[in-house]
């Protein structure tokens, strides 16, 4: 069964374009190890919540976006491994692809797909 990885981050909205080369170096190693798809979205309307919502999950500051993504796998058990891998290639180390945002406002999770239409 299919696998989805989520994301959603702030992302200084001035490093745009080093989000975006960011990812793309990122999206070449994930689909190398296994990834049937990456998609990194760049928020365009995202509201304010009252109780919650993606501005305030990710403690998005005046100057940053939101940016939301998923990684698309063939299954868990390939994500599984390949995740370990991508962990240590070097290509993704802080020093070759550093993140240009703060990684610990990212939120994450793994998601067993249960539609899709």
């Amino acid at each position: 069964m299919n696998y989805v990885d989520g994301f959603v981050a702030a992302v200084p909205t001035a490093n745009r374009q080093a989000f975006i080369e960011h990812a793309r170096k990122a999206a070449e190693v994930f689909k190398e190890y296994g990834a049937l798809k990456v998609v990194e979205c760049w928020g365009d309307d995202v509201p304010e919540g009252e109780v919650t919502s993606f501005t305030m999950a990710v403690k998005r500051k005046p100057d940053e976006s939101v940016v939301f993504s998923w990684v698309h796998w063939p299954s868990r058990e390939v994500r599984d491994q390949a995740m370990a891998r991508i962990m240590e290639d070097p290509r993704l180390s802080p020093e070759a692809n550093p993140m240009p945002f703060d990684g610990k406002r990212l939120i994450y999770g793994g998601f067993e797909m249960v539609v899709v239409e």
